[in-house]
């Protein structure tokens, strides 16, 4: 089923909370409902507006925003050893991995409290703890919106990458994902080398699905701000990932300086939020505008900023890092 807003006020539906609007937002069910709305050609201009907890409207939106309500989760396979879930695209992906660690299914429990929705999952390749969506994401349904097709992607087609996607490249603007199949395991299989992932699951007694849930669960409550409260969109700015020689270079002057593998070896990831914090940025605010002062890589919205006003702020704590180090961050949030 099909629901219809115009000249809808944006605000509650983008966790930065800016105050803009759009011309008309369309809440789907089914890739047959987006087939009749694009049947004669579609929206002129168009895009997904999940959970909005990874995007900055600068302006109002003079188009169509497409919005997933489907929420259903089903077990397609179990052999004992993996079971194999197809997810719809407006399921909360929270929700999901506590459904998972419910009935004792090893693979996302890393990813515990990331915002958003599961089929917003693949395109950003969401990541937190050393676990990332691809790691779980076994195929993505989608409705192409040129061919007015369902299509289903294999995951070695999604061209998975740190934040990335092929959502965000060749399909978009061409493709709706409508659901996700996961697989996840019964093997108990604990990932806990990442920041303090470790010691708050020995705090909890041992590195079981709900203790690993429950500690980043807290550890993110405890560094990150609610949404709720202010405005934000979560980690603002990616990890950047450099040339190893220079991060050695970097390592030789800050030894302190975080550093991380990456997929190609001959590369480093660094932590943004150092280099923020190490770049005297933690904590400073202009006007409407600010970094958080538990999260270096979280922007918020101190009350009645602009997507403007942040998109500004966020060119000065790039300058910042550049200067200081060298390195360019570039941002994560989807701007619009």
């Amino acid at each position: 089923m099909i629901r219809e807003y115009t000249d809808i006020d944006l605000t509650p539906r983008n966790s930065f909370r800016v105050r803009q609007r759009a011309a008309r937002l369309v809440e789907f069910d089914t890739a047959d409902d987006l087939r009749s709305l694009f049947a004669d050609g579609g929206p002129a201009r168009w895009t997904v507006l999940s959970g909005g907890n990874n995007i900055l409207f600068t302006r109002d939106y003079d188009g169509v925003l497409l919005t997933p309500v489907a929420c259903g989760i089903e077990t397609l396979d179990d052999d004992g050893c993996t079971a194999l879930v197809r997810v719809d695209a407006g399921v909360e992906w929270d929700d999901l991995v506590e459904w998972a660690v419910a009935r004792g299914l090893w693979g996302i429990e890393n990813l515990s409290l990331i915002p958003g929705k599961a089929g917003a999952a693949p395109v950003q390749n969401i990541g937190a703890y050393g676990c990332e969506a691809k790691d779980a994401i076994e195929r993505v349904h989608l409705f192409r919106t040129d061919t007015l097709r369902e299509e289903t992607l294999e995951a070695a087609a999604c061209r998975f990458g740190y934040r990335e996607s092929i959502f965000k490249h060749e399909l978009r603007g061409r493709a709706v994902i409508t659901a996700i199949e996961i697989r996840l395991s019964h093997t108990a299989a604990p990932k806990l080398g990442y920041g303090d992932v470790e010691r708050e699951v020995a705090a909890r007694g041992g590195a079981t699905l709900r203790n690993i849930r429950e500690a980043i669960t807290a550890i993110r409550r405890a560094k990150l701000p609610d949404p709720a409260e202010r405005g934000n969109a979560g980690s603002f700015f990616k990890n950047p990932v450099v040339d190893r020689s220079v991060a050695d270079a970097l390592s030789d002057s800050w030894p302190d300086m975080p550093r991380y593998p990456a997929a190609d070896p001959s590369k480093v990831k660094l932590a943004a939020g150092w280099l923020i914090d190490r770049a005297g940025m933690k904590g400073y605010a202009e006007g409407r505008v600010g970094v958080h002062e538990r999260q270096a890589l979280v922007l918020v919205n101190l009350g009645g900023a602009t997507g403007g006003e942040v998109i500004a702020f966020a060119r000065r704590v790039q300058q910042a890092v550049g200067e200081r180090f060298g390195i360019a961050i570039d941002t994560e949030v989807n701007i619009l």
